[in-house]
């Protein structure tokens, strides 16, 4: 089964409410690169007037993770994935459309097969940076991800 943007925004409604009620959606998925978005709302709103920085995590987060699920979803295997670790970077207040984009696809296809060669876990670091609708970056994350084969 593929995966795609609309069946990740279906995932996130059933699976990620919050996240889908905040208004973060998947907007481009292919093996190099995601693309996820989110709007500055009122339902995201800081008391300073820009996006919570935890929704900013939420969009940083699922376009780092939707590659990771398509990738192990194209592999055929069992493979368990975890969050073990994340960094965030904020430069300049967030509001208005905001566009997360991660493009390690090509790093993510390294540590799989690394994990299915060797059965052991495997970590990955991704990143995702997040440009504001001129093209200025509000805020950068990094995610560490293990992945282990499941037995």
């Amino acid at each position: 089964m593929s995966i795609t943007p609309i069946k990740l925004n279906v995932f996130t409604l059933f699976k990620l409410p919050s996240a889908y009620f905040c208004g973060v959606r998947t907007k481009y998925l292919d093996d190099k690169k995601c693309v996820v978005s989110v709007k500055y709302r009122w339902i995201n709103q800081n008391p300073f007037r820009s996006m919570f920085w935890a929704v900013q995590g939420m969009a940083a987060e699922l376009s780092t993770g939707a590659l990771m699920i398509d990738k192990i979803e194209s592999s055929g295997k069992k493979i368990s994935m975890l969050v073990t670790s994340n960094t965030a970077t904020f430069t300049k207040k967030a509001t208005g459309r905001i566009t997360f984009t991660c493009y390690d696809g090509l790093l993510i296809d390294d540590c799989l097969r690394q994990a299915i060669e060797t059965g052991e876990g495997q970590t990955v670091t991704l990143r995702s940076v997040g440009l504001n609708s001129e093209g200025v970056e509000v805020s950068s994350f990094v995610f560490e991800w293990s992945v282990k084969v499941k037995s």
